[in-house]
């Protein structure tokens, strides 16, 4: 694998508090790698690493073929960046911030400011001073300076945080077009399980520190629960049909009847042609497959609605 990120047992301790524990994962170079985790599980902490920001306690981080270490000039011309909330200066317009970063960044002509402010769709407010945009826009500054300089990897901390469903949108597309186009490289976190389903490639998940799995969309896919739920007009009678013809089945707190076998799930229309031949024809009969969020907090151990 021709990486773009390269960790190798990655550990960092804060006093007697271990926030990141034996890491090692690897990214390859044009994919959008999702880094997810509960709140403390050490993702931040994790970015902070590799962008160079923190000293590990051991262990070690690649980017882009560099050996990270604090203080470093490599490889951050070809790195953009966006960790936790978006810092700008507040008394500085839209476009006074974007060439102040574009004037730290050797060789990205002025134009840059004016081409990046169009595609994050900031034309509005260029001239808007940065401490006055709403959560949304300030996002949209955020991620107009980790790009000014067309970078070969984006790592993005919560990149659609504050953004309404269009904006959300708009990014996914924006990703997946650098990725497409110009071979970038994505490394990011966030809470968005949904849009993470829709846009990444790969799934890291961390929890407590450790990495507890990694897996591409198509493991998803396979991992993911699968069940077959339906209605009937009288679920009891129905329920007992399909007891009585050896399924396993059981009601849901929704008053749905639930099956979870295989034979049930990948033939549905035999269920339903049982049903009608014993005079319980299903109002509902749905295939139902656990989304992201679901499997996530299966993974951690968590049930919904709680937090760890």
């Amino acid at each position: 694998m021709d990486t773009a990120i390269e960790t190798d047992r990655l550990v960092k301790h804060y006093g007697n508090v271990t926030a990141v524990d034996g890491l090692s994962l690897r990214v390859a170079r044009g994919e959008i790698y999702a880094f997810l985790g509960l709140n403390g599980a050490g993702k931040t902490t994790t970015i902070r690493m590799l962008l160079g920001l923190v000293r590990p306690t051991s262990g070690s981080a690649r980017v882009l073929g560099n050996l990270i270490e604090i203080g470093g000039k490599k490889p951050w011309s070809s790195v953009g960046y966006m960790i936790e909330s978006p810092y700008a200066y507040p008394e500085l317009s839209v476009r006074e911030n974007l060439d102040a970063v574009r004037r730290l960044r050797p060789g990205t002509p002025p134009q840059a400011v004016g081409q990046i402010i169009e595609l994050l769709g900031l034309s509005t407010y260029a001239d808007r001073r940065a401490g006055t945009l709403s959560q949304g826009n300030a996002q949209r500054l955020g991620l107009a300076k980790a790009l000014l300089h067309n970078p070969q990897l984006l790592i993005l901390d919560e990149p659609a945080n504050g953004l309404d469903p269009a904006g959300i949108v708009e990014i996914r597309n924006l990703l997946h077009r650098l990725v497409r186009e110009q071979g970038v490289t994505v490394f990011m976190s966030s809470h968005i399980l949904e849009e993470v389903s829709r846009l990444a490639h790969r799934i890291g998940i961390i929890h407590q520190g450790r990495l507890i799995q990694e897996l591409d969309m198509d493991e998803l896919e396979h991992n993911r629960r699968r069940r077959l739920l339906l209605r009937a007009r009288d679920n009891t009678a129905a329920l007992a049909v399909l007891t009585s013809a050896g399924y396993s089945a059981g009601l849901t707190d929704g008053q749905m009847i639930e099956m979870k076998e295989d034979a049930a799930i990948q033939h549905p229309d035999d269920i339903a042609v049982r049903l009608v031949n014993a005079g319980h024809p299903p109002t509902l009969l749905n295939v139902e497959q656990e989304d992201l969020e679901h499997y996530f907090l299966r993974l951690v151990g968590v049930r919904e609605g709680e937090t760890k």
